[in-house]
């Protein structure tokens, strides 16, 4: 795998209870692209999201076979620096997590973590973090306020920003427009399209209408099984399974 960039998930499955979350998922995602991740509930696609930056360690019971690779490095070995995939592979949840603390704060707990105390180039991270996520205008002024003070859809915004004060290298997103109005939608999805040019996304959404406006590749999960993996343009007007023209026309789901 030496010299690929991006995320490799070669034959990747999960069990857990004598169930199967996963059953070997194979798909790929490249700097400069945003995958789509799509499926009803329950198909494994948080899951994933979990063992890709390495939150699945916390799951007692889970068992994991199959390779995943970072720029070519394997990122599930017993030996790998779990700290430092996190801050690679960044992940936004569906629902806004700020800290209790002040806006600036929740920007600057990161970093402070790897050691940059600085508090100008704290700013520096700071403001170009909050206009990638379309939320310096709003928050410029009001670094000092607590994060609580925030709309859902400026928390959202912020967490976003949060997570790109560690400058990763994947960008996972779970839902992140899940309960967001339009315009909150609309800006996260400008942010992700403007993102990719630096990094490669995974962005698993319940809205097919999402995944076909922003990704360049789609896959569709169901109960665990990739049921297909092809660009988003093709996967959404000549799908080749039966499944997925049932799913993303509305028939289940």
């Amino acid at each position: 795998m030496t010299g690929q960039k991006g995320l490799q998930i070669e034959e990747l499955s999960i069990r857990a209870d004598g169930r199967d979350l996963l059953r070997s998922v194979s798909l790929e995602v490249r700097p400069g692209e945003i995958l789509g991740i799509i499926g009803p509930a329950g198909s494994g696609k948080t899951t994933l999201l979990r063992c890709l930056n390495r939150l699945a360690d916390l799951d007692e019971g889970l068992r994991i076979s199959g390779r995943v690779f970072l720029n070519g490095a394997s990122i599930l070995g017993r030996d790998a620096d779990v700290v430092g995939i996190r801050r690679k592979i960044g992940l936004v949840f569906p629902v806004p997590t700020p800290l209790p603390l002040s806006i600036f704060d929740n920007l600057a707990f990161g970093p402070r973590i790897g050691g940059i105390t600085a508090v100008e180039e704290l700013r520096r991270m700071m403001e170009s973090s909050l206009k990638s996520a379309y939320l310096w205008e709003e928050v410029n002024d009001r670094l000092n306020e607590p994060a609580a003070n925030l709309s859902g859809g400026q928390q959202q915004r912020l967490c976003l920003a949060r997570t790109l004060m560690l400058e990763p290298e994947i960008l996972l997103l779970d839902e992140p427009c899940s309960g967001l109005d339009p315009i909150s939608t609309a800006q996260i999805e400008e942010a992700l399209k403007v993102l990719r040019k630096d990094m490669a996304i995974v962005l698993v959404t319940n809205n097919v209408k999402q995944a076909s406006r922003v990704a360049d590749k789609t896959a569709f999960l169901l109960l665990g099984e990739l049921v297909e993996f092809a660009p988003t343009r093709e996967l959404f007007t000549t799908p080749r399974d039966k499944r997925t023209e049932d799913y993303i026309t509305g028939r289940f789901g």
